[in-house]
């Protein structure tokens, strides 16, 4: 138990970057949703869904080669020089040609006006890859507190940068307040691109990881050993192709809705505010997403460490089980109070016409986060291509599912179509695993919660109105009763103390 508890707090810790963090970040989906139009934010859907895609392909499955190759502690720096020198190779090299194609880029995705915003997300794409290997050292050196430290930094000065870009100066400029300023702001500020501030806000403060990560910096030694590098590219590849297909198989509705869905799909509504719209209804789904990412962060190298454990089995069971009733609480929670969540952060009332999207897509990331636990098989076991067969499968789906569902039933098909393909690659995990590697997971107990979360959300969508303060509180009655019911179900499981604060015990 000592060991769960210690993965807990790992896992808590980087929470708080995490889920603390992202909740900061709330409060720029509040701002810009508040300022903009839908299709004011498009383009900013469009480049970061590419930004996604652009970290995978920067840092081409290095991460966990670096967990697997520098497990002793002796090889830990040859090994992180020799990956930080290769993404720093890829970074560089890609970034820099759509710095330079800039405009031809623009052009392709359709925003040709948008030339300075995809130079300032080059640069940002450049910085997220090459930062990423110093984050995991700090990952795999147990350093959570600074690597807490940086990510939540980052996130305040965004958030800052985006409030005196889009406040203070927009006011001073309309010389509302400290006039004196203004030939100041003047350099610099445009309001006419008032929406592309969000982008230059996410660079400034991406440059300040440089400063956070010095030490990590100081020590490194750019050097290229092809004797190293050629078996961890070996064992990289395959998750490179399985990272690149999970991504798309994440990001391929945005990248692609805008080709998708026919011409006023939506009566009154241009392509361009669909995807606005859906771009931040998604967000509402990244509650989920949050707690799977802060959990990566904590049990990849955990997963590991307890490679040759031989009661390695049963603790990714238990691990597994504590995921799923964590996760399923939470997506009764927010499918429960969805409407009171989006009253909160989406401030103009048309991004709620896509809130019907976001169960579908809590339930993708639900599925998605116990297929990366399952995924712990075939990295233990060193067959890896499983991961890649698979996701390049869920991939498939997701793009199969989105080209026949998007034209008839608009972005709701995207949800639809992720939920699927995350239930089908988390099946056939699931289905090798206990082929290859055998582990004693609770396959009735994780359905049981599933099944039953997805009963508690259809009752309360029926009989229970979301547009009443009555409704609100009712929507909170019903989801504290399925916390009881959970609490109960494994009132054996929980420590004695709250055993007997219960009377359980």
């Amino acid at each position: 138990m000592s060991v769960l508890k210690k993965l807990a707090g790992d896992t808590v810790m980087y929470g708080v970057s995490t889920m603390l963090g992202r909740m900061l970040n709330y409060l720029l989906v509040m701002l810009h949703t508040k300022l903009f139009l839908p299709e004011q934010l498009a383009s900013q859907v469009q480049l970061y869904t590419y930004a996604g895609l652009s970290l995978v392909v920067y840092t081409f499955g290095m991460e966990s080669a670096y967990f697997w190759f520098a497990r002793k502690e002796g090889d830990r720096q040859k090994y992180y020089n020799l990956v930080l020198s290769a993404v720093i190779l890829v970074s560089v090299f890609f970034s820099g040609g759509i710095f330079i194609f800039a405009e031809q880029v623009a052009s392709l995705i359709q925003y040709p006006e948008e030339v300075t915003l995809v130079r300032w997300m080059s640069i940002i794409m450049a910085i997220d890859g090459i930062v990423s290997i110093p984050f995991a050292r700090l990952r795999l050196e147990k350093k959570a507190k600074k690597f807490v430290v940086a990510r939540v930094a980052n996130i305040l000065m965004n958030i800052g940068l985006n409030f005196f870009f889009l406040i203070i100066c927009r006011d001073i400029y309309d010389e509302k307040y400290l006039s004196l300023f203004k030939p100041f702001v003047d350099l610099f500020y445009n309001p006419a691109v008032a929406a592309g501030y969000i982008v230059l806000a996410n660079l400034v403060a991406n440059l300040m990881y440089f400063l956070f990560l010095y030490k990590e910096f100081i020590d490194f030694k750019f050097v290229f050993d092809k004797t190293l590098f050629k078996p961890m590219w070996v064992y990289a590849f395959p998750l490179f192709i399985m990272n690149l297909a999970g991504v798309t198989n994440l990001l391929f509705d945005r990248t692609f809705l805008q080709y998708l869905l026919p011409t006023n799909f939506y009566p009154g509504r241009t392509t361009k505010q669909a995807i606005g719209i859906y771009g931040q209804c998604f967000k509402l789904s990244i509650f989920m997403n949050l707690a799977i990412q802060a959990f990566k962060y904590a049990a990849e190298p955990f997963f590991y460490s307890k490679a040759e454990d031989k009661n390695a089995p049963e603790v990714f069971s238990e691990v597994m089980k504590w995921f799923i009733v964590i996760c399923a609480t939470m997506w009764v929670g927010i499918c429960l109070n969805l409407h009171l969540l989006a009253e909160l952060f989406l401030r103009k009332k048309i991004f709620h016409e896509g809130l019907a999207v976001v169960p579908w897509l809590l339930l993708g990331f639900l599925f998605l986060g116990i297929y990366y636990n399952l995924a712990t098989w075939f990295k233990l076991s060193n067959k890896t291509q499983f991961g890649t067969y698979i996701t390049l499968t869920g991939t498939s789906i997701t793009i199969l599912l989105n080209v026949i569902l998007v034209p008839k039933i608009g972005y709701l098909g995207c949800g639809f179509a992720f939920a699927a393909s995350s239930l089908v690659m988390t099946t056939l995990c699931y289905y090798f695993g206990q082929k290859y590697y055998p582990i004693p997971y609770q396959l009735i107990s994780a359905l049981g919660y599933i099944l039953g979360g997805g009963v508690f959300i259809l009752l309360d969508a029926f009989f229970i109105p979301s547009n009443s303060t009555a409704g609100f509180a009712y929507h909170m009655l019903f989801f504290i009763l399925f916390c009881i019911i959970v609490i109960l179900a494994e009132r054996k499981a929980l420590p004695q103390r709250f055993q007997k604060m219960l009377s359980f015990k």
